[in-house]
């Protein structure tokens, strides 16, 4: 089996929260990503994704664990060594409005990274944006431009472009189409399917959407309270989950038939505090399965069945 592409393990990210307190936005979470797979990490409002996202870029410091990229620890690197590996690992911010100055045209916005990492010379950098524009379905003189002249979805096809101006092998996407009308989502979600297929690319892909994320995703990563619940393939997750909080989630998600009915059970009450979660499984105060055990044990994330791992005390549900 070859070597991943990255290896998250153990990460985790606490935020000061005044008075001494402190939120565990992201609590032991690990997964592997091969190269050329799209893992979905999907999850409600407040679940930790955006944050492990930009914990595993370095965007934010994690406060334990360890992430290893190509074969490379690059958890504590310092900015100087971290550099080379920013120009491999990019990021597709959720709003495409705030992600862009505003007072800056398209060519400054994309060409930047050339700068940064010293590629290409001043003369053939115009040939470069002109590319990656058209590559992302928008005309060359867009580059003249500025923000506030396109719509929602013609930014994120800019933000697009200037993420893949520097041939990256991965790309956290994050929540890149939940800012977006609904009849534009489909749009740039087929130019990121296509665009991956195309260029070999890594993705994190981030969203709540499950439909969206099990369109795009060969693997789903479920989060809750910084914690992951479950990880499958999308096929696996879609056809069996094997945790009632995937099972919750799916009950949520429209299902594009008037005539079928769900038969699973929705989710209850509202997300517990981050600031003072459940004790043993912190999905138990929602749960329909909770016995008095998971107040107690950690639920480990362990394998159910080839590629299938649930982080659950019981084996008699699901």
């Amino acid at each position: 089996m070859s070597q991943p592409l990255l290896e998250v393990i153990g990460l985790t990210k606490l935020f000061p929260a005044g008075g001494g307190a402190t939120v565990k936005a992201v609590d032991d979470v690990g997964f592997t990503l091969a190269r050329g797979e799209v893992l979905g990490l999907v999850g409600e409002s407040g679940s930790g994704k955006t944050t492990t996202g930009r914990a595993i870029l370095r965007l934010v410091e994690p406060t334990a664990g360890k992430i290893v990229f190509d074969g490379a620890d690059i958890t504590h690197l310092d900015r100087s060594a971290l550099r080379a590996y920013r120009r491999r690992m990019q990021i597709i911010f959720q709003d495409p409005y705030a992600s862009l100055n505003p007072r800056r045209k398209v060519k400054d916005a994309i060409g930047e990274a050339f700068v940064i990492h010293g590629i290409g010379s001043k003369a053939d950098r115009r040939d470069r944006i002109a590319a990656l524009l058209q590559r992302v379905g928008l005309p060359v003189d867009a580059m003249e431009r500025f923000p506030h002249e396109f719509s929602g979805g013609q930014r994120q096809r800019i933000g697009i472009a200037r993420a893949l101006a520097v041939e990256p092998d991965f790309i956290v996407a994050d929540e890149p189409v939940s800012a977006l009308d609904v009849s534009v989502q489909a749009q740039v979600v087929n130019l990121l399917k296509d665009l991956q297929a195309e260029l070999g690319l890594t993705v994190l892909f981030i969203a709540h959407d499950l439909a969206v994320v099990q369109y795009i995703s060969d693997r789903i990563a479920v989060l809750y309270l910084g914690r992951i619940m479950e990880i499958a393939t999308s096929d696996q997750l879609y056809a069996r989950p094997r945790h009632p909080y995937t099972e919750a989630l799916l009950t949520a998600a429209p299902i594009p038939d008037p005539t079928r009915r769900s038969q699973r059970v929705p989710l209850q009450g509202d997300v517990p505090s981050p600031l003072n979660p459940p004790s043993g499984c912190v999905f138990r105060t929602r749960c329909p399965h909770a016995i008095a055990a998971c107040a107690e044990q950690v639920p480990p994330l362990a394998e159910v069945e080839p590629g299938h791992l649930k982080a659950c005390i019981r084996d008699d549900i699901l």
